[in-house]
């Protein structure tokens, strides 16, 4: 995987997703949080001038996100803990030139222009840095319960989602919710798991369930989990 790239514009932080499917660039908001999907040999320079010729969008795109969200206890300020994979990290803020999110010692380091008065940047940084690591990170779990099966999935990927984990569509795409990587390790092994079964079964019968259960037995104990705390798995 090709380190994340990213271009620092006013109150946000742009991620580059290059590739070569496209001919022209795509500017994403989602959850907050921005990217913008361009060909892969177009210049930095000429990025930047894309993202800062819809700057205005772009924020408003942010402050409707903010709108309509419930309101956040997260003040993303230092001292503050953010889960993942079910363990406590603080968060530590610095001021400087934006640097992606890193976690070290147990602190998640944040480098954003302007520092704590800043938290619409600071919350901007984290979500990237969770959806980079859920896309790793679920990848692997996946992979690691495919030895096991005799169909694969036509693709992986990493979405948002207002009220579900992941799909598994009928053609064998499956999709996850980036925010699972909040939730234990046991929790988010059982929503890799659903999603695989239903390369199989693709419906809630008993069949499914018991495919479930082979992989996960305590699948019920994560699925009451989840009913429970999903609030929980927020940023």
């Amino acid at each position: 995987m090709a380190s994340p790239e990213y271009i620092e514009n006013d109150h946000f932080i742009v991620e580059v997703i290059r590739t070569q499917r496209l001919k022209s660039a795509d500017i994403r908001v989602e959850d907050g949080a921005v990217s913008i999907v361009v060909p892969s040999a177009l210049e930095t320079k000429r990025i930047a001038q894309l993202v800062d010729d819809k700057k205005t969008w772009i924020k408003n795109k942010i402050s409707r996100h903010k709108e309509a969200q419930p309101a956040s206890l997260k003040k993303f300020t230092s001292g503050e803990s953010f889960s993942y994979l079910g363990k406590n990290y603080r968060l530590k803020v610095r001021s400087g030139a934006f640097q992606p999110v890193k976690l070290v010692r147990g602190y998640l380091t944040v480098t954003v222009p302007h520092g704590k008065k800043n938290p619409d940047a600071i919350r901007n940084a984290l979500v990237h840095w969770y959806k980079e690591k859920a896309e790793i990170k679920l990848k692997e779990k996946a992979d690691r319960i495919l030895k096991s099966f005799n169909v694969s999935p036509k693709s992986i990927g990493i979405k948002s989602y207002k009220s579900r984990w992941g799909s598994c569509s009928k053609t064998g795409k499956i999709d996850f919710n980036w925010k699972i990587i909040m939730a234990p390790n046991r929790i988010v092994d059982y929503v890799v798991a659903h999603e695989l079964c239903h390369l199989k079964h693709h419906d809630h019968s008993p069949k499914f369930w018991k495919a479930v259960e082979r992989l996960i037995p305590d699948y019920a104990e994560c699925r009451e989990w989840l009913k429970q705390h999903s609030e929980r798995l927020e940023v």
